[in-house]
């Protein structure tokens, strides 16, 4: 019997992942909290539930790309009888980013309500989200990884299994960490070029040139240079995720002092209104710290 599979959160990600599933041929079921984003998707032949609730009734197997772990309670009815009867007997699978106990908790109640939990942190952008080249980061009991990972492959040019919850959430935390401080790192070199009076195309030619060349420093400098700040990461998304793993690190007693850093650039950025534009915006908490040249 063919898998009914749905998806819910039509975002920046969820857009292109579920978009790559229908063009799968992957019979997808969908919602989203604005009209937008379903209506990208039914154009492609994605059928569009008018809720989370029938969205769960129709399919076996439900992915979740959801802005934050509000986002995921209030879709599920978490808290409420409602919420055992939507997952019994389905799988949940998680994509977003949040903390490791917030999964946990999450798991152990989809469980207790007779259904199954996996989660599968997506490491990557839109840009890899568009081109299926993701990398899920995954954990949860076999049974319903190996039933999971067949649905992933569609958008995920690897699939890491992690261990069990909340391995893949932690690996996730882990692997942001380094992404954050590196892109506020190449917006910090940027602005230096900038103020040096450099050529800009000659600093490209020689970042991209050298062994620190990587696919998100290509593509973030190129964005920092033209100032297209289109997000294909949001500044809030980043700033949010700073957060969760600044959590973590104080949870465990790691230090994260270029995470710190990081951090309170992205905040700065996201208070000045910036919050909407992609993580590259983040050189303009700098330029706001130095002030005129």
């Amino acid at each position: 019997m063919e898998i009914r599979v749905g998806f819910i959160g039509l975002g920046i990600m969820g857009r292109p992942m579920a978009a790559n599933l229908v063009r799968a041929g992957v019979p997808l079921r969908v919602w989203n909290r604005s009209p937008a984003g379903a209506a990208a998707l039914s154009a492609l032949g994605a059928a569009v539930e008018d809720s989370p609730d029938a969205v769960f009734a129709a399919s076996d197997v439900v992915l979740l790309m959801l802005a934050d772990e509000r986002a995921v309670d209030d879709v599920l009815h978490r808290g409420t009888d409602a919420f055992a009867a939507m997952v019994a007997g389905r799988t949940v699978v998680h994509l977003g980013t949040t903390s490791p106990e917030f999964s946990i908790g999450l798991g152990r109640d989809v469980e207790a309500a007779g259904g199954d939990y996996v989660e599968a942190p997506v490491s990557g952008s839109r840009l890899p989200a568009e081109r299926g080249e993701l990398v899920a980061l995954v954990a949860g009991r076999d049974a319903a990884v190996n039933g999971v990972v067949p649905l992933l492959a569609p958008m995920c040019r690897e699939v890491v299994r992690c261990g069990s919850v909340p391995a893949g959430t932690g690996t996730k935390l882990a692997v942001n960490l380094y992404l954050c401080t590196m892109v506020a790192g190449l917006a910090e070199a940027f602005h230096l070029a900038e103020r040096l009076d450099l050529d800009l195309e000659v600093f490209r030619r020689a970042l991209d040139s050298g062994p620190m060349a990587s696919a998100v420093s290509t593509v973030k400098l190129a964005k920092l240079a033209a100032r297209d700040f289109d997000a294909q990461a949001a500044v809030r998304d980043v700033h949010t995720n700073t957060r969760l793993i600044a959590a973590a690190a104080r949870s465990v007693g790691a230090q994260s002092p270029l995470l710190d850093a990081s951090r309170e650039l992205f905040r700065e950025t996201e208070e000045a209104g910036l919050g909407a534009l992609d993580m590259a915006a983040v050189v303009t908490a700098l330029e706001t710290r130095a002030g005129p040249p």
